[in-house]
């Protein structure tokens, strides 16, 4: 299955839930709309929580368009700079790790060692139970699943992630963790798991309105459905594809019509 399991794909921290704060607010449409950037100018970079959340909108971009790693890096520095507290620095680290594991996973760059060493110095300094640790958690599992193609640890620490996303109230890690397990079963073969982790991802990102998240949600459920619901699902994910410009890139493959006259199973 190619996916969000493969191309690497994370929440980063906040929850999709914005409150009454009008500047969160604003920010989440931005980003949920592809609009990386004009997310991240919102936020100031000279305070150690909004700098982080600059650097990991930028690391996300790059994700989803293959771009930016130049603006994402500079974030991460800055963020890197201003962090105070032991938590703030693990924090920032958790992104350095993530950053490095995308470059690798997206052929950018091998800095396969940097994320492992940045993800093992951000567990150094995030104690357990604070709110880092279930994005932690997570990012640990996809350097597991695909990095070190260990799916055993991997879903060990989805798992953790997931108990930690359900006990803190975080819907959008959990869309990740509900996605991230359904792919480890469906290629054990486990087809009924599957689909009910995809459907789960699925729902919660469309009750949150994450649109740049929600066409691989469909991708990867209309994988275990039978027709004529996964042509259906492949074509709505399509329509999304087109609306955000072509993003996330790493599905268009994907969402390549079938050639005319092409054998279909």
């Amino acid at each position: 299955m190619l996916g969000e399991g493969n191309v690497a794909h994370t929440a980063m921290s906040g929850n999709g839930t914005t409150g009454d704060d009008p500047l969160q607010t604003a920010v989440w449409r931005l980003r949920s709309r592809a609009c990386w950037a004009d997310a991240a100018a919102l936020l100031p970079a000279d305070r150690p929580a909004p700098a982080l959340q600059r650097a990991a909108l930028l690391a996300e971009r790059c994700l989803y368009t293959e771009r930016g790693w130049e603006e994402a890096e500079d974030a991460l520095r800055t963020a890197e700079a201003v962090a105070h507290s032991d938590e703030e620095r693990g924090a920032a680290a958790c992104e350095r790790g993530y950053l490095a594991y995308a470059a690798t996973l997206l052929g950018v760059r091998d800095r396969a060692d940097e994320a492992r060493a940045a993800l093992g110095r951000a567990a150094a300094l995030i104690p357990p139970g604070a709110g880092g640790r279930a994005l932690l958690d997570f990012r640990r599992g996809l350097v597991a699943q695909n990095l070190a193609g260990a799916p055993q640890a991997a879903r060990a620490a989805f798992r953790r992630a997931h108990a930690a996303a359900t006990a803190n109230a975080d819907p959008l890690l959990l869309s990740f963790t509900w996605r991230h397990l359904a792919g480890l079963a469906l290629r054990e073969g486990e087809l009924a798991e599957a689909r009910h982790g995809f459907a789960e991802s699925l729902r919660i990102r469309e009750e949150l309105g994450y649109l740049v998240g929600t066409a691989p949600a469909l991708v990867s459920l209309a994988d275990t459905e039978e027709e004529p619901e996964a042509s259906r699902l492949r074509e709505e994910a399509r329509r999304l594809f087109r609306l955000l410009g072509g993003v996330p890139t790493w599905l268009a493959q994907q969402l390549a019509p079938p050639a005319p006259g092409a054998a279909t199973a």
